[in-house]
């Protein structure tokens, strides 16, 4: 009887021993949420105890999600519950921020629901950021100074022109989703003032009036299609650079000048050329006449022969070639 007695006891132990290892994870697993628990219980935003577990079941950290919860119910906004927190951070969101915003722009008092919210930040945008952008209008240098110092443009006169802008900007809410970006803005503006600049007379006029630029930008309604709205543009520096116009009419010059010389040049090779064409026919002629003077003495002595010429005939044409040549000699003295 004894041993069996033992054997009971030694089983009843073991079963002891589980249930109070078994107690003790119990207690650890509830004391992990339990005080989660507890802050939404006392923070008037009630989450059951086995939600939280669920939440930590399906890794999602429930310290985010109560948090976010607590805060939204806390300035109002009833209408997001728990499932909504989950599935936003399930697919990617940045709950707490996207929270923030809500708050931030209910205080504003800026149109903005948990649908829109959550679209924006699935989309990349920092949605806080947007929304305090929003409320503190924020200013974008044009351009942008990792990129370069200046905007340049140049006037109807050829005096070029270099400006700074400053571009102050809120958030389009309403266009934040699919709206283009602040690189758009700045090149959007510094094409509007290259356009103006290029419109102006003279450079005189834009460094008289720099507002004339950011009139003409601005109406041009730069701001399309934008997830930003342009409230001023403000030229914050503008300098004159080389007179371009200047420039191209001395380089004109210089090349019409180039060419001129071409001209010329082809002329004189032209009529080097001609005259060295007319040199050879006057010395091919030359050869033609001394080859028909070399055939008259064998044309006389051939006369001579045939009778045709007289001794006294030839002595008389001799007398006539000296006398000839004597009037020529002379003539040159």
């Amino acid at each position: 009887m004894y041993p069996l007695i033992l054997e009971v006891s030694g089983d009843f132990s073991l079963f002891l021993i589980l249930a109070a290892v078994l107690a003790v994870v119990i207690l650890i697993v509830i004391s992990r949420y339990v005080g989660l628990w507890f802050q939404a219980f006392v923070s008037g935003t009630p989450i059951s105890l086995f939600s939280i577990i669920g939440m930590s079941l399906r890794k999602i950290p429930p310290r985010v999600i109560v948090n976010a919860h607590i805060n939204a119910h806390k300035a109002g906004l009833n209408e997001i519950v728990v499932s909504d927190l989950e599935t936003h951070y399930l697919a990617g969101g940045r709950v707490i921020d996207v929270v923030a915003a809500l708050i931030a722009a209910q205080k504003a008092n800026i149109v903005l629901d948990w649908k829109r919210a959550t679209a924006i930040d699935l989309a990349g945008r920092d949605i806080l950021d947007a929304v305090r952008t929003s409320v503190n209008p924020k200013v974008i240098d044009c351009p942008d100074r990792s990129r370069s110092d200046f905007i340049t443009g140049v006037s109807k006169d050829g005096v070029q022109l270099k400006c700074r802008a400053r571009v102050t900007v809120r958030t389009n809410i309403a266009q934040l989703v699919g709206g283009a970006t602040e690189e758009t803005i700045i090149a959007r503006v510094g094409e509007g003032i290259i356009g103006a600049i290029g419109a102006a007379d003279t450079h005189l006029v834009v460094l008289e009036n720099p507002q004339l630029i950011s009139k003409r930008v601005l109406e041009k309604g730069l701001d399309d299609q934008t997830a930003f709205e342009i409230l001023s543009i403000d030229i914050a520096d503008i300098e004159v650079g080389e007179n371009i116009g200047a420039k191209l009419r001395t380089d004109k010059a210089e090349s019409d000048k180039r060419i001129a010389q071409a001209k010329a040049e082809e002329r004189r090779t032209m009529a080097v050329a001609l005259e060295q064409e007319n040199s050879a026919e006057v010395k091919a002629k030359e050869a033609k006449l001394l080859e028909a003077q070399a055939a008259i003495p064998l044309a006389m002595a051939e006369a001579l022969r045939a009778g045709r010429l007289g001794v006294a005939d030839y002595y008389k044409l001799e007398n006539i070639q000296a006398d000839t040549k004597m009037r020529k000699e002379l003539g040159h003295t």
